[in-house]
């Protein structure tokens, strides 16, 4: 079950919700022009925390209840999901991930692998902003067409070697789905597809509101926010277990 909680696909979540321009350009070029269509540099600089609250659907175990995400620049994140009463917990200050232990209710160090998934989850705009200082990379694949729509394939490399393969919409700049690989529910390495859908500008940033995650083309979650707010003033304590 805590594999649930590492879904997030998407290398780091907010980067997933950028955009990219058009095919042969340099990747310098499109991650500049991603960061416009996000809302530009200047807008992005600025970005300190974020909180997002809606509804969280589990198809997989039949559950639904509530999420709050909270995102603070530039490394900390934390996830405090409430299914039928339950409450589980994942968190990074940047340094230390941790969460619920499903069994005894209390809250540990996430295991390794694990760690740093969600570490990596948890980076913002800064290291879309300056990738280097966080050993990022990017590669333009091409492009490929699915349901009719041209998609540009831009594949984002982390410090660790983790790949995470990005389909951003050649019309709208903005990310479609995002694929790769992690462990499965039931152990081994499964594919997970995330879509992103239902953007909104919320104070000059666009935040996809919808995220739908597939493990090996089943669906597995569903998670709308109904509720979005920038600067806030997210304390650091709020991400230390």
């Amino acid at each position: 079950m805590k594999k649930i909680f590492s879904l997030f696909l998407l290398s780091f979540f907010l980067v997933s919700l950028i955009s990219a321009p058009g095919y042969g350009q340099k990747v310098s070029d499109i991650l500049e022009k991603m960061i416009k269509a996000q809302g530009g540099r200047t807008t992005l600089k600025n970005f300190k925390d974020i909180t997002l609250t809606g509804t969280m659907e589990m198809m997989a175990m039949g559950m639904s209840g509530s999420i709050a995400l909270y995102q603070k620049e530039p490394d900390k994140m934390r996830w405090d999901i409430d299914l039928s009463g339950m409450v589980f917990t994942r968190a990074t200050d940047g340094k230390i991930a941790w969460g619920t232990n499903f069994q005894t209710g209390g809250m540990e160090e996430l295991p390794e692998q694990e760690a740093a998934e969600f570490k990596r989850n948890a980076l913002g705009y800064d290291s879309l902003l300056n990738p280097k200082k966080y050993g990022i990379t990017f590669a333009l694949k091409g492009k490929k067409q699915i349901e009719g729509k041209d998609y540009l394939v831009l594949e984002q490399t982390h410090a660790d070697g983790h790949k995470v393969t990005h389909y951003i919409d050649s019309k709208t700049y903005l990310t479609y789905k995002t694929v790769t690989t992690a462990q499965g529910m039931m152990g081994g390495e499964v594919e997970e597809e995330t879509f992103l859908s239902d953007y909104k500008k919320v104070n000059g940033v666009m935040i996809a509101h919808t995220m739908t995650a597939l493990q090996d083309g089943e669906q597995v979650f569903t998670m709308s926010y109904t509720e979005v707010k920038l600067n806030t003033g997210l304390e650091d304590s709020l991400f230390k277990m």
